[in-house]
């Protein structure tokens, strides 16, 4: 017989295990059913009644308006917090408790409360690994399961979504953005401490690059990765997506006001938790929805808030989808270059400074509703529009105004950290006066006639010219994976002065990955400053530099970046004050080329000859490839747009059976 068999399969300790019950009494009472609701109910509305009590919920208080409450909860805690088992991140870790208190206060109004799970994946941990495949994906798979659960409590009265971080949050807002005609509310899920001495969640990303540097020992990196999740839950501690992603939430309307950013675990956080009940209830008893909202106003707000708080350039395929999902107009690149163009950053937050406050810092100074003051004043936002509260932007802006809450947390921040909140979030005179320059610019050019994008706040200062324009001229270093660009940087292979393109990296490759390990690694080596990046990827949130992504075609697709060699010349031009750039192929084997002649180039060559989808990329990430493709790509928010998939389909289809009667 097995050892290993009678190992698993018996335990002596266990005293009772035999002790089995064949049958139950049931729960007590009678369901309190009515001549009308046997005769008009669906099975499954009386069904639900019979598993409400089978779950232990009082027979005497079922007609209480149901609440569906969505998280993304991962791990199990004990009462304590002690880990049971692990989640993937702090930033669903302490979800549930959230969720609690939402729960809680539901059933003291009156109501009944569901709870259902999506968990998130994390993004920091995938980094540099194939897990990194399934991110951007994900978002639309989470989504979809959201909705499904939502649709399968066919009794709820108003939803409720709980998220922290960079897939789970915008999934979640992409889900209730869907559910057009019920009152929806996103609680977000706040962030992490940074450490009292140690580096942040971003800069610790790096240890292994510097450490190979000579930049770190071996002690200094493992005493810094210790300390960087300096508290046990919420998102990281810069305005990378997770960070972004809630402000955007709250811009939305979508979240309570000062609500985006909290300290996880802390009481002001929890009571998130409260009060978003209590909101999503006002919202039900009002004959309020997600409709009413999620106006095209509304998605305007976002992006100008986006736009003033530095936000990640992820934003720029969540928010497409969430005006989708909501059945608005999806902005286009020509509406982000707008906005930008016209609203002044005033947020000095990690990544892109000038002071790299951490995020909690940004919560303490006012948070999202600090920084729409001094927008209302430029008259760049819609104070008309309808937010979760039931009240306009401009009451909640008046109560913000005069708020204990404001003049506490900002008094705090002074005593505690002995900060200026001013200093964190500026007024558009302060943030001129300090140099800050808008977020994003879009540059075009003949590697990416579709257009790329830059967060050209975060080029460092000392590499650019003195008239704000950012040039460079170098030799390109193609790679077709992330491995080998990482490993050339480690080996020191990339120098001062180079231009590195990283090529077959956008959907069709690998799922559209983030080349954070690349960008971060080039933000903190000493000569990372002086090094491009141009690639068909996407970046973290917290990525800063020089760093072009989003090129479009991509290289699978036939873009023309995918016929760049080692040795070719590229000259690039991003302008921080007008917020205009381009990227160009301009020469190669000592023949200088106008734009123009480059472009006929690139066109005659051939694809790289080492170009192709990564040789690990699931079919579930290909399909989702496709899907998003047909549906109008990483511009449209790499969305599904289901009628175009649905005439592609059917005219694939089409063109099938002609060539089948034509093989007869």
């Amino acid at each position: 017989m097995s050892e290993q068999l009678i190992s698993i399969m018996e335990n002596n300790e266990r005293k009772d295990l035999y002790n089995i019950k064949t049958h139950a009494s049931g729960p007590s009472d009678s369901l309190p059913l009515t001549h009308h609701m046997l005769m008009n109910s669906p099975s499954g509305n009386l069904f639900g009644l019979s598993q409400n009590v089978g779950m232990g919920w009082k027979p005497t208080k079922l007609t209480g308006k149901q609440v569906l409450i969505l998280g993304t909860q991962g791990g199990i805690r004990a009462e304590d917090g002690t880990p049971i088992a692990l989640g993937y991140h702090t930033g669903h870790w302490e979800i549930g408790l959230l969720m609690r208190a939402a729960a809680e206060e539901i059933r003291t109004k009156g109501g009944i409360p569901f709870a259902g799970y999506v968990s998130d994946p994390c993004d920091g941990r995938s980094q540099g690994t194939t897990g990194m495949f399934d991110s951007l994906p994900y978002r639309n798979d989470a989504a979809m399961v959201l909705r499904r659960l939502t649709r399968s409590l066919p009794t709820r009265h108003a939803v409720m979504g709980v998220a922290t971080c960079d897939k789970g949050l915008p999934a979640m807002m992409i889900a209730l953005a869907a559910m057009h005609d019920l009152p929806c509310i996103i609680v977000p899920g706040g962030v992490t401490l940074p450490p009292t001495y140690g580096e942040d969640a971003g800069k610790v990303q790096t240890i292994g690059v510097r450490y190979a540097q000579d930049e770190l020992s071996l002690q200094e990196a493992a005493d810094l990765g210790c300390r960087a999740c300096a508290t046990p839950g919420g998102g990281c501690q810069f305005l990378g997506t997770a960070a972004t992603s809630q402000v955007v939430s709250e811009a939305l309307g979508m979240s309570v006001p000062h609500s985006a950013l909290a300290p996880s675990g802390q009481p002001i956080w929890d009571e998130m938790g409260r009060q978003s009940a209590r909101a999503v209830l006002a919202m039900e008893s009002k004959g309020m929805s997600m409709k009413d909202v999620l106006t095209d106003q509304a998605i305007q707000n976002a992006m100008v808030i986006h736009a003033a708080f530095g936000g990640s350039t992820n934003l720029l395929l969540h928010i497409p989808a969430i005006a989708h999902a909501a059945g608005r107009n999806i902005p286009s690149v020509h509406d982000w270059n707008r906005i930008n163009k016209t609203v002044p950053r005033l947020v000095s937050v990690l990544p892109n400074g000038p002071v790299y406050h951490p995020t909690i810092r940004a919560f303490m100074a006012g948070g999202v509703p600090e920084v729409m003051l001094h927008l209302r004043k430029l008259g760049l936002l819609d104070c008309s529009v309808l937010t979760v509260t039931g009240e306009t932007l401009d009451h909640v802006l008046d109560w913000w105004e005069s708020s204990e809450r404001r003049y506490t947390v900002r008094k705090q921040l002074m005593e505690l950290d002995g900060v200026d909140p001013d200093d964190v979030l500026m007024n558009p005179d302060q943030s001129k006066a300090r140099g800050l320059t808008s977020t994003v610019t879009f540059p075009i050019g003949n590697i990416a006639p579709e257009g790329s994008v830059i967060k050209s706040t975060a080029i460092d200062p000392a590499v650019v010219d003195e008239d704000g324009v950012y040039r460079q001229k170098g030799k390109a270093k193609v790679f077709t994976s992330e491995k080998e660009a990482i490993s050339a940087i480690k080996n020191g292979n990339i120098a001062a002065g180079d231009i590195m393109v990283l090529i077959g990296r956008g959907p069709l490759g690998t799922g559209m990955e983030e080349t954070y390990q690349i960008t971060s690694a080039l933000k903190h080596l000493s000569y990372g400053k002086y090094v491009s990046l141009i690639t068909d990827a996407r970046f973290s949130g917290v990525s800063t530099g020089a760093c072009i992504g989003h090129v479009g075609p991509e290289a699978l697709a036939g873009g023309p970046i995918g016929r760049l060699r080692t040795g070719d010349m590229i000259e690039i031009i991003v302008d921080r004050n007008q917020l205009e750039g381009s990227i160009n192929f301009i020469g190669a084997d000592n023949q200088t080329l106008t734009a123009e002649e480059g472009a006929k180039v690139l066109a005659g060559r051939e694809l790289h000859p080492d170009l192709k989808p990564d040789a690990q990329l699931p079919d579930d990430t290909r399909l989702w490839a496709e899907l998003q493709a047909v549906s109008g790509g990483i511009w449209k928010g790499s969305v599904y747009d289901v009628d175009k998939i649905i005439e592609v389909l059917k005219a694939g289809k089409e063109a099938l059976a002609l060539k089948s009667e034509s093989i007869k």
